[in-house]
């Protein structure tokens, strides 16, 4: 039997060892967090001394792409396609590399749509950028939609264009409360491209057309609602959401999808807001299901209600054009499989450097601003079939996109 003196000895003991043991845990806890701080000091210490517009970075065998164009808000040019591709084909076949995650610097944009403004300037003189641009990016969309590891796109900011290929095709988007989400390209005389003609006619009903010649933005919860992002998580859980996924073992897509599941029903309530769009459903539907745009304009023409009359107001200030061949690309695009949509949409892309709108619709909302585009041709009915025809017409064999 022990004496009191040796009894409180070790009790004392075990105290010292237990605060030792709490503390040792509460240390390796914080130096895991501190790892990862430092890790993103050191991306961004990289990333103000480089100056690339993409920093790539390697957390054990995880693999991180950053956009690296915070002024521009992220915009996707031809010099960040070559040098993200060839990175993701190395990866995929690479058994030391298990998964790949995607975002942007800073706290604007995710990446606000690709360098049309370049693209445009090429094709006035006849560049090869014109051509390449859209080839090497389409080439990225299939690579990311028929990836083989886990692919996860953090959406915070503004997602556009280019962003959204960069991020739709992927099996995992994450958006936040401050993701912002457009289709804008009717209204610059282009068309939802990035296999925009694939995902927007799988949304449900008719949102997809909606959002494609509208350009209608939606936000934050709703982007997960409307079933473009798979997943939403508050921009102060990102480091968190990183962190977890960063110290996964032997990353599978359930295993990805038990984290952000995770976060999204801790952070994510149905009882919120009802879907920005959910009380004008039946009217999107009925419009929109329409057999062609003269009668969809038609059919909000005769909706005297005040959602009809600005979606009306809208569309009237798109390219005709555009908006004719938005319509044909989702009803064929739905049918498509990615590549066989992707092939199309090149082809429509390079009718589209060959005609006048595109053009016209950059000088107007990015170069001028006007916001005055002049559109040929100007009214709906003026865009024939035989245009229509030719712009999803076959190109040369050379010239054709191959995935």
């Amino acid at each position: 039997m022990r004496c009191p003196v040796e009894t409180r000895h070790v009790d004392g003991a075990k105290k010292k060892l237990s605060a030792v043991i709490t503390y040792a845990v509460m240390f390796s806890r914080s130096l895991r967090r501190l790892q990862v701080v430092l890790q993103h000091m050191r991306v961004a210490h990289c990333s103000n001394q480089t100056g690339d517009d993409v920093v790539f970075q390697a957390v054990r065998d995880k693999r991180i792409i950053i956009l690296n164009r915070p002024k521009a808000l992220n915009a996707l040019n031809l010099s960040m396609i070559q040098k993200i591709y060839p990175s993701m084909v190395q990866w995929e076949d690479n058994a030391d590399v298990s998964l790949v995650l995607i975002k942007g610097a800073g706290e604007k944009a995710f990446c606000a749509g690709g360098d049309v403004r370049a693209v445009t300037e090429s094709g006035k003189t006849g560049g090869d950028l014109a051509r390449n641009f859209f080839k090497a990016e389409y080439i990225l969309n299939y690579k990311i939609g028929t990836y083989r590891k886990p692919y996860i796109a953090i959406i915070d900011g503004i997602t556009m264009g280019g962003g959204v290929g960069l991020s739709v095709h992927g099996k995992f988007r994450v958006a936040t409360e401050r993701t912002v989400f457009a289709m804008p390209e009717t209204a610059i005389g282009l068309f939802p491209d990035v296999g925009g003609g694939y995902f927007l006619p799988r949304l449900e009903g008719k949102l997809g057309m909606f959002l494609a010649l509208t350009g209608f933005r939606l936000t934050g919860r709703d982007v997960f609602l409307a079933g473009i992002a798979t997943h939403f998580v508050p921009s102060e859980k990102l480091s968190s959401l990183e962190e977890k996924l960063m110290a996964l073992e032997d990353p599978t897509d359930t295993k990805v999808a038990n984290v952000l599941d995770r976060f999204h029903h801790e952070n994510f309530t149905e009882k919120g807001k009802p879907f920005v769009l959910a009380s004008h459903m039946e009217t999107i539907n009925k419009v929109f299901e329409a057999e062609t745009v003269e009668e969809i304009l038609q059919k909000l023409a005769a909706d005297n209600s005040e959602f009809a009359q600005k979606h009306l107001a809208t569309l009237k200030k798109m390219s005709p054009t555009s908006m004719k061949v938005t319509f044909r690309q989702l009803q064929m695009g739905k049918k498509l499989k990615l590549a066989d949509e992707l092939q199309m949409e090149y082809r429509l892309s390079q009718r589209c450097l060959e005609d006048h709108d595109f053009y016209e619709g950059v000088r107007a909302v990015l170069v001028d601003k006007d916001q005055n585009p002049k559109w040929n041709p100007a009214t709906l009915q003026e865009v024939t079939d035989d245009k229509l025809n030719w712009y999803f017409s076959p190109l040369p064999p050379e010239n054709e996109l191959h995935l």
